[in-house]
């Protein structure tokens, strides 16, 4: 059946107000929304004062970033349908003045809750405050929200890592969600430190543990309003909007996509045959905008889940997306290298363990040795142990293989026009793999590590220097490893007079 009205329709003179909007993907929600949907009203943008900076200024900056260019030349008055109200997600009724708390209750009818702390490695209580009661403190504000049509809340398809296949539903959490964050509030670090193993145990990290219960959480609001819940896998560098390869962090993959392409990892424990489930942030954010036109217009009164993942439509492994990789940083190599790219996952942490030792440690202590004599601060060591540490964080994911389903994120396509099915894609399957790690590599030079285009040529002669270099060292130590194991062994069979 088709739609009553096209999304650009729906969002017509419509207000949102968006927490996270300085981060990965609220910016391409932001730019998206302004450029396709630009009859809206107004976006309201919650964004944390910095020191020394006025919120005009951090505004300012923000429209600077290289994914609004396009806006910036086609349609530069669109911005002024941002305003940016002053809070923190950390503060207690998000530090919003009472005159921008009744602004937003009056004004919006559109949510979206993206703000959340991705490290893995955070300590629980801080991912508690952040990711949990940061959306307690949301929900509070727009419980009062007078005409609220749809409330967005990005959560992560790796919110219950213990399941073998994710339903679109709810998980209830472990624990409620309101014991945790009292505990949260009261325990002294020690103690919290000591439980945190067993609080959030099977999941590996806090970050997935918080966010099972910050989706519990949500869930209690269940018929107030409204509500549907995102899950984007992996969110990885746009596939084409606001451009090809736009990447602007060194989460996850894309850490391990420049750590790789410098010479500086050189080996993780992955098994290269699991599937990789990734999702371009900009279908992930397409998805999201759809969900709020969806359950905007049906008004539900459960609450909905989406799964936006891969889940096998366009299948690539580790593996496959590795050996992409490797041929195409030879096109977009970057200026500044340790060491010529190479190495290779181990399936085997025992095999990885001392591949780390041989190819990270070892060479890092003899160059900061080097640098020692030389009267030069060191820091190689310093900086491969971070880089392990992250490898170990990440390793969680790259050695076990998750199943999604993803009936829900399938049927979006189908709930919308042919036209707003073109502006608003989320068809996974017509990535061409090759092109889009090409993009990513070039994006990730680009926008990550700020390296100029034109110094291209130069990077491709360092590039063809360092692979010359690395075969010599390769042919050095296997003479080397040869002559010690004759040496030693004619020794071993020498007669004794």
């Amino acid at each position: 059946m088709a739609p009553s009205m096209s999304i650009k329709e729906f969002y017509a003179g419509k207000s949102i107000f968006m927490t996270g909007s300085t981060g990965f993907m609220g910016k391409v929600l932001v730019e998206k929304l302004l450029r396709c949907c630009p009859d809206l009203k107004k976006i309201y943008m919650l964004m944390r004062p910095k020191k020394g900076h006025s919120i005009k200024e951090r505004l300012d900056e923000f429209l600077h970033l290289r994914l609004f260019d396009r806006l910036q030349k086609e349609n530069p008055k669109i911005f002024e349908k941002l305003q940016v109200i002053s809070g923190d997600i950390l503060l207690e009724d998000l530090g919003v003045s009472t005159e921008d708390r009744k602004l937003l209750q009056e004004e919006c009818q559109i949510v979206f809750h993206c703000a959340a702390c991705v490290r893995f490695d955070m300590a629980l209580r801080d991912a508690v405050n952040m990711n949990t009661v940061g959306t307690r403190r949301v929900l509070e504000l727009i419980e009062g929200i007078k005409n609220l049509e749809a409330f967005v809340h990005v959560s992560t398809s790796y919110c219950r890592c213990e399941v073998s296949l994710l339903e679109e539903r709810l998980y209830p959490a472990k624990h409620k969600p309101q014991n945790i964050m009292q505990c949260a509030n009261w325990m002294d670090d020690d103690l919290l430190q000591h439980l945190q193993p067993k609080l959030i145990d099977p999941q590996p990290n806090t970050y997935a543990y918080t966010k099972s219960l910050t989706e519990d959480l949500v869930s209690q609001y269940e018929g107030k309003f409204p509500i549907v819940i995102a899950r984007p896998s992996i969110v990885t560098a746009a596939y084409k909007e606001p451009m090809a390869g736009w990447v602007d962090n060194l989460n996850g993959p894309t850490g391990l996509l420049v750590g790789a392409g410098k010479g500086v990892i050189r080996t993780m424990h992955c098994n290269e045959d699991y599937l990789a489930d990734v999702v371009p942030v900009d279908m992930a954010v397409n998805a999201c905008i759809i969900l709020a036109y969806v359950t905007g217009i049906d008004r539900p009164k459960e609450i909905r889940f989406c799964n936006i993942t891969q889940s096998g439509l366009n299948p690539i492994t580790w593996g496959e997306a590795l050996d992409i990789g490797r041929f195409h940083v030879q096109e977009f190599p970057f200026s500044v290298c340790l060491w010529y790219p190479g190495g290779s996952p181990k399936k085997s942490k025992i095999q990885h363990q001392i591949a780390s030792f041989f190819t990270h440690l070892l060479p890092a202590y003899f160059v900061d040795l080097l640098l020692f004599m030389m009267g030069k601060k060191t820091f190689l060591v310093k900086m491969q142990k971070r880089i392990n540490y992250g490898l170990e964080v990440l390793q969680y994911y790259t050695t076990k293989e998750w199943h999604f389903q993803n009936n829900n994120y399938l049927a979006l396509r189908k709930k919308i026009s042919e036209e707003d099915d073109e502006v608003f894609y989320t068809d996974i399957e017509v990535i061409d793999w090759s092109e889009y790690i090409r993009n990513y590599i070039k994006g990730a030079r680009e926008f990550c590590c700020k390296e100029d285009p034109n110094n291209l040529p130069q990077a491709r002669r360092l590039h063809k220097q360092l692979y010359y270099l690395d075969r010599i060292l390769q042919i050095f130590v296997a003479v080397l490893f040869g002559y010690l194991i004759f040496y030693y062994t004619k020794a071993l069979f020498q007669p004794i007079n």
